[in-house]
């Protein structure tokens, strides 16, 4: 066996357990059309509708592993009580979070209900907050894994006693998560957004082993964005962003921009395309389409890490469908971010 494969194996097995031994987030390269995911005040926040739902896919490893992780969502918020409550207004929402990983078909499954209220402050600014409570549950394969203590020389033997002993191969949790948002949008060309969550409030217990160190508690995720809708031209809308998420020692600095282009006269047709940089990480080229508030978002995850030595560059794919919508009674209502 040449010392890259083994170097290769050796890569791919921490990719695995990696997942398997610590609680890591399911996270998209596209966060921003995964909003239920950032930040819990998000739900119902929607400047230029009444109502979202969303679809979100990811394939990532696929080059170097046999069983590529897979990660799905699904989610929806609306805003209600808009006639009823002075200036403000209640968000609620869901979001379905599936993810397979690896070849021991590490599994989770999560399911969060969030609630977010909304208050105007004067004509041109909106401070948000909310939280949201999920049910979690992990299960894994053992019998698919292999440990490098099973390797004989040549292959991988499952046959030979690891000594890595699993406690129990699935288990449920709740998880609760908070946060704040706040925009200020001083002229219809300009709107500014800034957020701020805590996941994980409750530091739920999710492992698989005896872990005696922590007794597995889930570190606190803190997550902070920076993001602007600026209309500089007549047919070109810009939108950059800052995300930045920390979570025990690992941490992740996102920053780029999407331009959408107007191909039609009131904005019903656009054109999308941007670019992010995830620091040390991945370049991330993005492409897509709207029609009639329904956006379709492609982008590919092009590894600048060392990674790059073994996936040649090929990180993960992503695929986001976004429907927006007014309820038949707001219609005429005006957008509080800059539109065509």
């Amino acid at each position: 066996m040449s010392s890259k494969i083994k170097i290769q194996l050796v890569v791919i097995f921490f990719l695995g357990i990696s997942s398997i031994s610590k609680g890591q987030d399911l996270h998209f390269s596209q966060f921003y059309n995964s909003p239920l995911t950032i930040n819990p005040a998000n739900t119902g926040f929607i400047p230029d509708a009444d109502y979202r739902i969303g679809v979100n896919y990811r394939n990532q490893f696929s080059n170097i592993m046999s069983a590529p992780y897979k990660t799905m969502s699904a989610f929806g918020d609306a805003q209600l009580f808009r006639d009823k409550l002075e200036n403000g207004w209640l968000g609620v929402g869901g979001v379905i979070l599936s993810d397979v990983a690896g070849s021991g078909s590490l599994r989770s499954t999560k399911v969060y209900g969030s609630i977010a209220y909304h208050q105007m402050l004067g004509n041109s600014s909106l401070l948000s907050a909310g939280f949201n409570v999920g049910w979690a549950s992990k299960r894994i394969d053992v019998s698919k894994l292999t440990f490098p203590d099973q390797f004989d020389g040549k292959f991988f033997d499952n046959s030979i006693p690891s000594s890595v002993v699993f406690s129990n191969t699935s288990l449920v949790y709740i998880d609760v998560q908070a946060g704040l948002n706040y925009a200020y949008f001083p002229q219809e060309n300009v709107y500014i957004n800034a957020g701020y969550s805590i996941h994980h409030v409750n530091r739920p217990k999710e492992t698989f082993f005896n872990d005696l160190s922590n007794n597995g508690r889930i570190p606190m995720r803190h997550i902070g964005f920076v993001n602007a809708i600026l209309k500089v031209a007549d047919r070109v809308i810009i939108n950059p962003t800052i995300y930045y998420t920390n979570q025990a020692k690992a941490s992740s600095l996102v920053l780029g921009l999407n331009a959408n282009y107007n191909l039609s006269e009131f904005g019903e047709k656009q054109l999308i395309a941007g670019i992010y940089y995830r620091y040390k990480d991945a370049a991330i080229p993005v492409v897509g389409l709207e029609t009639n508030n329904l956006r379709f978002t492609f982008s590919y995850d092009v590894t600048l890490s060392s990674l790059r030595n073994f996936n040649n560059y090929r990180g993960a794919s992503e695929i986001s469908i976004i429907k927006k919508g007014f309820y038949p009674s707001n219609l005429d209502r005006a957008s509080l971010c800059p539109k065509f």
